[in-house]
């Protein structure tokens, strides 16, 4: 991944589902628990040897028997077992980090921190037109032949004679890579590396998250 210039924290993590926490007034908060514990930093990238700054940071335990060869030698070069994801985070104080480092909760983020969440959406298998886009439904009357859920006409007769690219129609849904920006930290448990951010975050229970430094307002 890259990001804007400057000094970013970040940390992989665990969706372990969602909760609800109170706020000093009295109101309802819902909030996503996130097991970010376990992280280190597997390289550092330098502008002397890679042209960039930057940092990997591996997370979550993995069988050594179950790792290829070459990656074997790099986590044994940073002095690290093996780890199951890795992610790379563009930061300018990556000179800051050393391979081998453990990175707690507490040394990313503070509680009232803005933070982006980036994860994979549940996949809904194949969708057609009203759940994919939105599509409006055709009316429920005598003689309609059941048309209300398809989609229509595509737009396509003698002139182009093909579908154009980008048509909106029925296809794959969800799995894909999305972020929701901008989330408040509401509380950060250091023992237990668990972080409570406010609202939803995409992915089911268990997917794999990355929580960094808000890029908004940074």
């Amino acid at each position: 991944m890259t990001s804007q210039r400057g000094s970013h924290k970040a940390l992989l993590g665990k969706k372990l589902g969602m909760s609800q926490v109170w706020d000093e007034n009295g109101f309802f908060v819902p909030v996503t628990l996130v097991d970010v514990s376990t992280n280190v930093v597997t390289a550092v990238k330098s502008e002397e040897s890679d042209g960039y700054t930057a940092i990997q940071i591996g997370y979550g335990q993995i069988d050594p028997t179950k790792v290829t060869k070459p990656l074997a030698g790099h986590f044994a070069k940073a002095g690290v077992t093996p780890r199951r994801h890795l992610v790379e985070v563009r930061t300018e104080d990556a000179a800051d980090y050393q391979p081998g480092q453990e990175l707690t909760v507490t040394d990313a983020f503070a509680e009232g921190a803005e933070v982006d969440v980036t994860g994979t959406t549940k996949g809904k298998g194949f969708a057609g037109t009203i759940k994919r886009w939105g599509f409006k439904s055709y009316r429920r009357s005598h003689g309609s032949h059941k048309n209300e859920r398809r989609p229509g006409s595509v737009g396509a007769c003698a002139t182009p004679s093909r579908i154009l690219k980008g048509k909106r129609m029925a296809g794959r849904m969800g799995h894909v890579t999305a972020t929701v920006q901008s989330l408040a930290v509401v509380s950060v448990d250091a023992e237990n590396g668990i972080l409570a951010i406010k609202g939803a975050i995409p992915g089911p229970k268990g997917g794999i998250v990355l929580v960094r430094t808000a890029v908004k307002g940074a």
